[in-house]
């Protein structure tokens, strides 16, 4: 989906901007009239008309298989719609009963109760997990709608079932992992009108799961059982590639097959970024090439109205599994077909990418794994929370090479009141089209020696440990007299969201530190002198965008629960009056502040807040760290 610069400065990948988002009221209006309208009025009079397209046939067309046991159910219906879950699992199940080489196993549930299915393909049926060969993970239907990668996937499987001589040379090499549907719920809730930009299938998915949760919003926080399902198996197989398979909408373009990972300017895993850039990208872009796709960035226009403006090159936060692969360092490549292309296009064209990631897996897969073991030694004593895009763009990138656009132009519009952009279907090149990096550091902290987590917080606990980062036992009974200081954050000033987000109202803090003497006995510690110690900093710093604390794991510290009684605080403050002078002087001096000497509540809490009996917790962020 389509994200705007503001969009990606508010790390919300792939938002609306305003003007193309439906009011409630025209919603509302539409549906009245869907539910007045007989189904076929609805199909042939409320299907959105999308713009037109350009003419495309490749070499991938050769893939498609019309006839036999083994078509695949969205072949069967010539890729007009995807198979429904049970129709999918009884596929799966096929294909592990015609090969000693796949496995099929359930890894999860959503809160439906659905089982979340794994597909694994490995020479003689080897376990992934101890056979030495590299691993690639291929997931589908994260948005359950965009289900391109279950398709294609089941087509790459039945060739290897049905003999296919080079998927047999390379899973000899190479393990492939395949999740056919992770958001099992939302695939269910299917239907033509399920996704209004969308070139097919009629029967798409919806985007959310079952609790109206984003799969693709949970990579840190692991609201979601799917998402905890993921984080098990990327955990326990450890795979040197994972491709997470979207569909993209927004602007039109030429490019049929977009894909991106954080670049090297701004990466927390540089060598295996400059892996995907020297070696995957070129590996994959000729195979798509060479099949008749055009292979293209993932970007996204800076502006709605006018796309000659530029594209935003994003660098995603860890919510987005390629922010989060990035800093776990593991190597994460997010696929986002263009949804103006045919569904039968862009699943012939998520076959080619997965076969393609597969042989430069196994040709250069060594390489690979040096890169991972070179980013998990890395201990650096700061650490980037947020990016920002530059103010100014870089005209070099399509100075000799054009971005491959669609012509448009701009209409005026009754609908909105507004000019619209009206796509052409016509190719139009951009050279020295702007191009605007998230490469400005938002937010840098340094990057403590350990957090330590009171042990009462057992859902923050649980996350860390679903993560797969290692949580040990505190130095018990030690304080700051014996050991290293530790600091604690307090909330000076914070601002809740106006509205949830992900389940969740999102807060934002501003913070003052100081030195504290605790007593460890009911902490646990979480070293950052870990693999993982990156993505435990941008998890447990309050300052990041993704951290447990903007999430809102900690709210409770926003609340008071123990208060003070006229009868006990005024006789209270009588006394300090009379043997504090420098409390005296204070609040002689608000007095001279008309509001504050009028108010009799602030007056008594002026007293209160300095009185032993305040709760010396309120605002304090528990998290301690240890630089």
């Amino acid at each position: 989906m389509t994200a705007t610069r503001s969009a990606h400065a508010n790390y919300s990948h792939r938002r609306k901007p305003a003007s193309v988002r439906l009011r409630a009221a025209v919603f509302a209006g539409l549906s009245a009239f869907a539910l007045s309208a007989t189904a076929a009025d609805r199909e042939a009079g409320l299907t959105a008309p999308l713009p037109p397209l350009l003419p495309w046939k490749g070499q991938s067309e050769s893939l498609i298989v019309t006839r036999g046991d083994w078509i695949t159910p969205a072949e069967a219906t010539n890729f007009a719609t995807t198979p429904d879950y049970e129709t999918t699992r009884v596929f799966a199940q096929k294909l592990a009963a015609a090969s000693p080489d796949i496995q099929v196993q359930d890894i999860g549930n959503a809160a439906s109760g659905r089982a979340i299915q794994l597909i694994t393909l490995s020479a003689g049926g080897s376990d992934p997990r101890t056979n030495g060969k590299p691993t690639l993970l291929a997931q589908a239907g994260i948005h359950s709608g965009e289900i391109d990668g279950k398709d294609a996937s089941f087509m790459l499987l039945r060739d290897y079932v049905t003999g296919n001589a080079e998927l047999r040379a390379l899973i000899e090499k190479v393990n492939l992992l395949v999740i056919p549907i992770l958001n099992v719920d939302g695939h269910e809730r299917a239907g033509l009108y399920s996704r209004m930009n969308q070139r097919g299938p009629n029967n798409a998915g919806w985007r959310t799961n079952g609790n109206n949760l984003n799969l693709n919003r949970d990579y840190t926080k692991l609201d979601t059982p799917e998402l905890r399902a993921v984080m098990d198996i990327i955990n326990d197989y450890q795979p040197e590639l994972y491709l997470d398979i979207h569909v993209t909408d927004g602007e039109d373009y030429q490019y049929d097959i977009t894909y991106g990972y954080n670049g090297a300017f701004a990466s927390d895993s540089p060598a295996i970024a400059q892996w995907l850039e020297q070696h995957f990208q070129g590996d994959v872009d000729a195979a798509l090439s060479a099949a008749g796709h055009i292979p293209g960035p993932l970007v996204f226009g800076v502006n709605s109205k006018e796309f000659s403006d530029g594209v935003s090159h994003w660098t995603a936060s860890p919510r987005f599994s390629n922010g989060l692969g990035d800093l776990r360092h593991t190597p994460t490549v997010l696929i986002e077909n263009h949804s103006l292309k045919p569904f039968r296009q862009r699943v012939l064209g998520t076959y080619v990418f997965i076969k393609a990631a597969l042989n430069t897996l196994a040709e250069k897969g060594d390489a690979l794994t040096t890169a991972i073991q070179s980013d998990q030694k890395r201990r650096p004593q700061n650490q980037v929370l947020a990016w920002r895009a530059s103010e100014t763009p870089d005209l070099t990138v399509y100075a000799e090479k054009p971005f491959k656009g669609i012509d448009y132009e701009k209409r005026p519009n009754r609908i909105s009141g507004t000019e619209e952009v009206v796509w052409l279907g016509k190719a139009k090149d951009y050279l020295n089209l702007p191009v605007y990096r998230d490469e400005i550091k938002a937010i840098e902290v340094q990057v403590p020696k350990a957090f330590y987590i009171p042990r009462h917080e057992d859902l923050v606990i649980s996350r860390l440990k679903a993560h797969g980062i290692a949580i040990s036992a505190a130095e018990l009974g030690k304080t700051q007299n014996h050991s290293t200081p530790l600091t604690q954050f307090t909330v000076q000033a914070h601002e809740f969201a106006k509205v949830p987000f992900e389940g969740h109202f999102r807060v934002e803090g501003q913070f003052t530190e100081k030195p504290v003497q605790v007593d460890l006995n009911n902490y646990v510690k979480v070293s950052t002198d870990q693999p993982l110690g990156l993505l435990a900093t941008a998890l447990l710093d309050p300052r990041g965008p993704d951290s447990f604390f903007q999430w809102g794991f900690f709210n409770q510290i926003f609340q008071r629960t123990e208060y003070a009684e006229a009868y006990a605080l005024v006789p209270l403050a009588e006394k300090v009056l009379a043997f504090d002078a420098k409390v005296k002087g204070e609040f002689e001096k608000r007095l001279q502040d008309k509001a504050f000497a009028d108010d009799p509540a602030a007056r008594l809490n002026f007293f209160y807040l300095r009185s032993p009996y305040y709760d010396q917790q309120y605002l304090k962020y528990p998290v301690l760290m240890q630089y």
